[in-house]
């Protein structure tokens, strides 16, 4: 199978440690003659000098067609001549799916492109059918460098609290399953690539607009570049084709880009403990757990006699929309990662957020059934599915692993393989081995010591709550947790009360003391091996 367009991208920038798109733009004024074969030269010319440093090319196509037949051949040509390095071809189109497909054929077949930037104006439509092309990837337009760019793309949406481009920006994630879609989003306007990269955390972005337009790179950097480091197109045209040499001119933006990202990489904030937040998301979605009520501090009692300093509980979520929101755009980015065909939720907690991630990203979602029912199909799986299918276990928070571990053989049970486990919260309490023992890899948006290190941060929870739970802290540094009830312990709809369907972290005063009355919890819910 031939390797997608931003697969070769990301390999071919670790390889030559480049996140240059140079930009092939033949304009009238920069050749020697007007014609076809001069905007071929020019190209030509630009892409020799170039061609170790450049991570893609992207030659727009306007400057070609103006020469009518003889520009297009020109512009195939050029294409042609640009060998194993990616080609952007710089269109713009948007239009009907069938004068799309037309498009679309046009781009990857008779021109042979491997990418194309799209217009979203006439809806996601437009888009799909770039889509159909094996190996193909587009850039949609989205917050562009242009002064006018806010006329539009900066308007708010009725009844939302986004605005135009992130609305697009979002898009990439919900109806791009296969990490297709990138996004084009201009360097003069830094503060809304902070916005686009909130919203899509694992997409590519082209960014136009560096140096000529006065888009800044070290800003362009700071505010787009992936976790990973990778992710972000720093595009050049006028500034390399304009230059006395434009291969020393892209050597030169090269090195700058890798300082600028070595910069931005290893300069973490002063003030930052380790493992604070960073991710925009990330950072949104703590405070929001914090607002919904899903993290409570303070003294909590339960049914059995324990105390305990803070509670958990993530199925409140449901009732605040946009927090459940922002916990599904987060999920969506650690699952883009991961190779599977579906996800499959586990009731209770983990049901209402993988609906929500599904809609989200346009995954589609299964769920295995607490119980089989004994009517109708008897199915222990709902949802359509095709045996042999991996699917990805979705759950709200991990202690032991005891959800995932029980609903593996329903799911086997029906054909289906399972190979990681996402959730919202690891509580950091032996989930992670007890499911490398099987043979899952759990993957958590957050550590519960990174949301601690966070609130005690920003000031949203007072260091002494924060001391107080970690001081449950043992040599290997996991968190003696007791779960009562939750999904990840004792999942059962058995109706318990607030307090008891909790994660708790309990406080004592010996790892002794605390095994001890954990066999007490189990044995006073009868449900031994749980929890």
């Amino acid at each position: 199978m031939s390797k997608g367009f931003f697969e070769r991208i990301e390999e071919r920038a670790q390889a030559i440690d480049s996140l240059l798109c140079v930009g092939l733009d033949p304009h009238p004024e920069d050749l020697d003659e007007q014609s076809a074969e001069a905007a071929y030269r020019f190209c030509q010319r630009i892409i020799e000098a170039t061609h170790d440093v450049a991570l893609v090319y992207k030659p727009n196509s306007a400057f070609f067609e103006a020469f009518g037949a003889d520009g297009i051949d020109a512009l195939a040509r050029t294409i042609a001549a640009t060998g194993d390095v990616p080609v952007i071809l710089d269109v713009k189109r948007g239009d009907i799916a069938s004068t799309a497909r037309a498009y679309a054929r046009a781009a990857f077949e008779t021109l042979g492109a491997d990418a194309v930037t799209l217009s979203p104006y006439m809806g996601w439509e437009t888009v799909t059918p770039f889509l159909d092309h094996a190996g193909s990837g587009v850039f949609v337009l989205c917050r562009t460098s242009n002064p006018g760019a806010d006329e539009l793309q900066g308007l708010g949406i009725a009844r939302s609290d986004e605005r135009v481009f992130e609305r697009v920006a979002g898009w990439t994630r919900r109806d791009d399953a296969h990490g297709r879609v990138g996004l084009v989003v201009g360097a003069t306007a830094p503060g809304a690539l902070v916005d686009a990269r909130r919203h899509a955390p694992e997409a590519w972005v082209l960014a136009p607009g560096v140096g000529a337009q006065g888009g800044s790179l070290e800003e362009t950097i700071a505010a787009g570049l992936r976790r990973d480091g990778l992710g972000l197109l720093i595009n050049a045209s006028r500034a390399i084709s304009r230059a006395a040499d434009p291969g020393d001119a892209a050597h030169d933006l090269c090195v700058a880009i890798r300082a600028a990202v070595a910069t931005h990489r290893h300069r973490p904030p002063a003030d930052d403990p380790p493992g604070a937040l960073r991710d925009p998301v990330h950072v949104e979605l703590a405070d929001a757990l914090l607002d919904a009520g899903c993290v409570r501090f303070g003294r909590f009692t339960l049914k059995s006699g324990l105390e305990s300093p803070v509670y958990l509980d993530l199925r409140r979520l449901t009732s605040v929309p946009a927090a459940l929101r922002l916990a599904a755009q987060a999920y969506s980015a650690v699952l883009h990662r991961l190779s599977f065909d579906r996800i499959a939720a586990l009731p209770y907690a983990g049901l209402p957020i993988g609906t929500a991630v599904a809609l989200e990203s346009g995954w589609p979602l299964v769920y295995p059934r607490q119980t089989v029912k004994e009517h109708g199909t008897r199915a222990s799986v709902e949802g359509g599915f095709e045996a042999g299918e991996r699917v990805v276990l979705v759950d709200d928070l991990a202690t032991r692993g005891t959800s995932a571990l029980e609903a593996l053989p329903r799911l086997a049970d029906a054909g289906l393989e399972v190979r990681d486990v996402v959730v919202l919260i690891d509580r950091q309490s032996g989930a992670a081995d007890a499911l490398a023992d099987a043979g899952l890899q759990l993957h958590a948006v957050f550590q519960l010591t990174d949301l601690l290190e966070q609130w005690r941060k920003t000031g949203r929870v007072e260091a002494v709550q924060v001391d107080e739970v970690k001081a449950d802290y043992g040599d290997g540094g996991a968190l003696d947790v007791v779960g009562l009830g939750h999904s990840d312990s004792g999942e059962g709809g058995s109706g318990r009360s607030g307090d008891e369907l909790g994660c708790v972290l309990s406080r004592g005063d010996g790892v002794g003391n605390r095994k001890r009355r954990l066999g007490q919890v189990r044995r006073s819910y009868g449900a031994a091996g749980r929890g």
